[in-house]
């Protein structure tokens, strides 16, 4: 099946992009990747690759050697434009997330919410995880839908403790990502208290994501092989 993937030009989670691609591209699925003019290939958050503070709050080793294999992929290194997308052409979509700024061209994109809006009407597998969710959020699908994404807590925790260091780098923008899902009108689940354990490849005990029908969602990186996991099962 071929899965949509789109990405801002730079700044995107690396684990919540990599994850997912490596996961599914296993299972023997195509994933197009698509920016906002296409043709280039987009750069994650560099100070997700060798760490936020003194070399932690990172992604963990496996998510970045699937990112090392991701920047191989023919599809990745040209990816298609959001304007010249036609949902109708894709067996499900993904919207990853990130926090740095470069993340605001793809969460304030109005081309890319157009599109979103057409393939959500398709009733087809969607996923969004962390910021990805402020995606449909904005597009206006979330009405009474069941979803989960970064919660309130643990935005705010990041914040606090890099501030002094990286100024508002955990803040995307100044309402929080669950307070703007919640006045979207989406019935938004918190999940367990989590700060510090990841879900992996093996121990998904960690990890939280709620489905509603089509749609799966989940919190933050920490989720994202149950994540992954859990959107092929909806392919």
């Amino acid at each position: 099946m071929r899965i949509l993937l789109p990405l801002p030009d730079r700044d995107f989670d690396v684990t919540e992009v990599a994850v997912p691609w490596r996961l599914l591209t296993d299972a023997g699925h195509d994933v197009v990747f698509a920016t906002e003019r296409g043709g280039s290939a987009p750069e994650a958050d560099p100070l997700l690759l060798t760490g936020v503070l003194f070399g932690q709050l990172g992604a963990e080793p496996e998510p970045k050697e699937f990112y090392r294999q991701l920047t191989a992929d023919p599809a990745y290194r040209s990816p298609l434009a959001w304007a010249d997308l036609k949902p109708d052409e894709y067996d499900g979509l993904i919207l990853p997330g990130g926090h740095a700024p470069g993340m605001r061209q793809y969460l304030g994109s109005s081309v890319l919410q157009e599109k979103v809006r057409a393939f959500w009407a398709l009733e087809r597998p969607v996923g969004a995880i962390c910021h990805g969710v402020l995606v449909l959020a904005r597009s206006g699908v979330l009405a009474g839908r069941r979803t989960t994404c970064l919660p309130k807590y643990m935005e705010r925790t990041a914040y606090y403790l890099t501030a002094w260091r990286r100024g508002r780098y955990y803040r995307t923008y100044p309402a929080y990502v669950e307070d703007e899902v919640v006045e979207s009108g989406a019935r938004f689940e918190r999940g367990p208290t989590e700060l510090t354990r990841r879900g992996t490849a093996t121990d998904d005990s960690p990890a939280f994501v709620v489905r509603d029908g089509n749609y799966v969602s989940a919190r933050w990186p920490g989720d994202a092989y149950l994540f992954a996991r859990t959107f092929a099962e909806l392919l």
